[in-house]
Parts: structure tokens; C-alpha cells; sequence
């Protein structure tokens, strides 16, 4: 039987019955504290994730950030992992992370995880595609999810040294194309917010250029192209709503000069 880790994972939920399986079954050869935060699913995600042994709380949304650092007050360790319900550790990460606390208290105080993205007609990453590698795993005593609603990522504390992992985490962030459409949408509405209320202005100049810059950074830059058609789609989508977000920045500046026009 595999010793059980000082480590606690957590996961934020809505409407993931479809996909949170996988998810928290590769968490548990590592840690028998899950904790999922549901913000409020009309699916069958509770019953599921309760049924597989996590523990699950609900708390309305208040942002991926804050989210994300309720979940963390929650585990029962102050090392933690974080995943999304539309990810699973793989093997491969999940010997490093046994590996890392075999000898006591890890080296650092986070790690970096690399994302592998899978697309709904995927088994397996597309080799040489595109990956980011964000602090996953960390001690929560000294590093914290950031407070913004639209940007979850971990604040690291004051002298808290960082390790790169080379396992990685399988990462299936869209049902289809349609779903990403759907996600993208609600996501630049988030941000749409954040940038109001830090009094973000966008110029003529910039909302010409945002899609082909988008386009050529997300095809090129992240290497899109290796999924030949499917990544001219994914690409064009990632463009069309990097664009968006600065459209409807622009839009608001549009009513709110038409509303102030009247007062």
C-alpha cells in the first residue's frame, strides 16, 4: 500500500460531472484529502465527487481567485496541490511528486507544473505542442492564490524559492469547439470587470491589430500549427476573443460617454 503524502489536493467545480472522474481518481494514490469547492452544480458533480471520496463544500462564486483560496483554507496540509476538473495528474508526475517528499520537507516551496493540453479528438498531447508550467504545487503557509477574480495563479511569498516539475498534468479544457466559444465568452465578461475597474482604456490602434497579432502569437507562437486544421480553429478562436475582451472595453466606453452625454 502506497504511504500516504503530507499533501492535500483541491479542485473548484460547476457542472463537471463529465469530466471530474478522472481527475480525482489520479489525485489518490497520492493524498486521502480532496477537497472540492462546488460552486453550485445542477449536474450530478457533488454526488460524484462524494461518491469518489472527496470531501465537497459549497461556496457561491466569488472569482477564480478567491475560489481557489477558500478551496486552499479548507485542506487539511499546507502542502497542496491544485487542478482544475478537466485535468488529471499523470503517472509520471505523480512518482515525481512521491519522489519529492521521500526524503522529509521538499527542496522549495513551489513547483512548477507543466500543462499538456488535450482537444476533444485527443488521446495524447500533440508532441511539441505548446505547454505553460504554473506553480500547481506549493506550501499555502507561504504562498497564496492571488485575490483577482479573473487571474488564478499563486502568489509566491517573500524568499519562497521555486522547483520545475517535468511530469505533467493532462489538461482537457473544451468539450468541443462550441464549448470553447461558450467559456471564452463568459471568461472575457470576467475580464471585462477587472479592466473596468482598474479604469482600462483601449485604442483604435490596438483593437485593429488584436486579431492577426493574436492570430500569429496563438498559430505560431504556440505552436498551433502542429494540429494542422484543428489549429487554424482553435487559433482563430483565441484570436476572436482576445479581441473581444478589448471590444467590449470599448463598447462600455461607448455607453458610459452616451450616459454621461445625457446627465
Amino acid at each position: 500500500m502506497t504511504r500516504e503524502l503530507p499533501l492535500s489536493a483541491f479542485i473548484i467545480t460547476l457542472n463537471e460531472e463529465d469530466r471530474l472522474g478522472p481527475a480525482i481518481e489520479s489525485l489518490k494514490p497520492l493524498t486521502g484529502d480532496i477537497v472540492v469547492v462546488d460552486s453550485g452544480s445542477g449536474d450530478g458533480t457533488v454526488a460524484l465527487a462524494e461518491r469518489l471520496g472527496a470531501r465537497v463544500v459549497h461556496n457561491d462564486f466569488p472569482g477564480y481567485g478567491p475560489q481557489k483560496r477558500y478551496a486552499e483554507s479548507l485542506c487539511a496540509n499546507d502542502w497542496v496541490l491544485n487542478l482544475d476538473a478537466d485535468e488529471r495528474v499523470t503517472p509520471e508526475l505523480a512518482d515525481e511528486i512521491r519522489a519529492l517528499f521521500a526524503a522529509g520537507r521538499p527542496e522549495h516551496g513551489a513547483y512548477h507544473t507543466p500543462i499538456l493540453q488535450l482537444y476533444p479528438h485527443q488521446d495524447r498531447p500533440t508532441p511539441g505542442a505548446f505547454e505553460y508550467d504554473p506553480v500547481r504545487l506549493y506550501d499555502r503557509a507561504r504562498s497564496r492564490y492571488a485575490d483577482s477574480k479573473v487571474h488564478d495563479r499563486v502568489v509566491l511569498g517573500d524568499g519562497v524559492t521555486t522547483g520545475r516539475m517535468t511530469g505533467g498534468i493532462l489538461h482537457q479544457s473544451i468539450r468541443s469547439l462550441s464549448h470553447l466559444i461558450e467559456k471564452s465568452n463568459a471568461y472575457t465578461d470576467h475580464q471585462l470587470q477587472e479592466m473596468l475597474a482598474k479604469g482600462r482604456k483601449v485604442s483604435g490602434a490596438r483593437l485593429v491589430i488584436e486579431f492577426p497579432f493574436s492570430f500569429l502569437k496563438a498559430y505560431v507562437g504556440r505552436r498551433y500549427f502542429l494540429m494542422g486544421l484543428y489549429g487554424v480553429s482553435v487559433a482563430a478562436t483565441y484570436a476572436y476573443f482576445r479581441l473581444m475582451r478589448l471590444a467590449k472595453l470599448h463598447e462600455a466606453g461607448l455607453i458610459a460617454k452616451k450616459r454621461g452625454g445625457r446627465s
